[in-house]
């Protein structure tokens, strides 16, 4: 009678084994240049304002049964806003705009993730930015996931959003056409 009860619990512990395995950390692989948060903003009307954050770190737990469990946190250096100019990034980390002297970091917490079917996530979160907190929305897309070249584990994801400048306190007038910053991320993760 134990031999059959103990065959019962190991096969039942064995059978729950992937449901407790399935879920992963990961950190965003941000060393390795595969981690990206772009941003654009019109300049004038007349074209587009280009520039990335050149310094973040970032952790989130992903489970592709369970992608409403995910959760998600990235801290942003402002200080490293890169727009390929050096002048407008000292413009930029200045009081008008990110104020980077009384606000060194910026952070997303995730606080909702829906998946849409197909790859397609939306990703609901709080961004603190000049020290204001607001839920911004993440339209995003699983890239893929899979093992890579050096015995790791990956996932990849992409996602757009568009915050207001003055939401977040930017005073700033830089015209109507102007109002607004569209983000895109890129984000892989390597699982740990």
């Amino acid at each position: 009678m134990k031999k059959i009860l103990l065959a019962l619990i190991t096969a039942s512990s064995l059978m729950t084994l992937p449901l407790l395995a399935s879920a992963a950390d990961y950190v965003l692989d941000d060393e390795g240049g595969h981690a990206f948060i772009n941003f654009k903003i019109k300049h004038l009307g007349y074209s587009w304002l280009t520039g990335r954050f050149n310094t973040f770190t970032g952790a989130f737990n992903y489970d592709a049964a369970k992608v409403s469990d995910t959760k998600i946190i990235v801290d942003i250096d402002p200080a490293s806003i890169d727009s390929n100019h050096a002048e407008r990034d000292r413009h930029l980390k200045g009081p008008e705009f990110l104020n980077v002297r009384k606000f060194g970091k910026a952070k997303f917490v995730s606080t909702k993730i829906s998946d849409k079917g197909n790859n397609q996530l939306e990703v609901v979160g709080d961004l603190t930015l000049l020290g204001i907190t607001k839920s911004i929305v993440i339209n995003a897309e699983k890239i893929g996931e899979g093992k890579d070249p050096w015995g790791g584990y990956r996932v990849g994801f992409s996602g757009t959003s568009r915050i207001g400048l003055k939401e977040f306190g930017m005073e700033e007038s830089l015209g109507p056409a102007s109002t607004h910053v569209d983000l895109e991320l890129h984000i892989e993760g390597i699982r740990q």
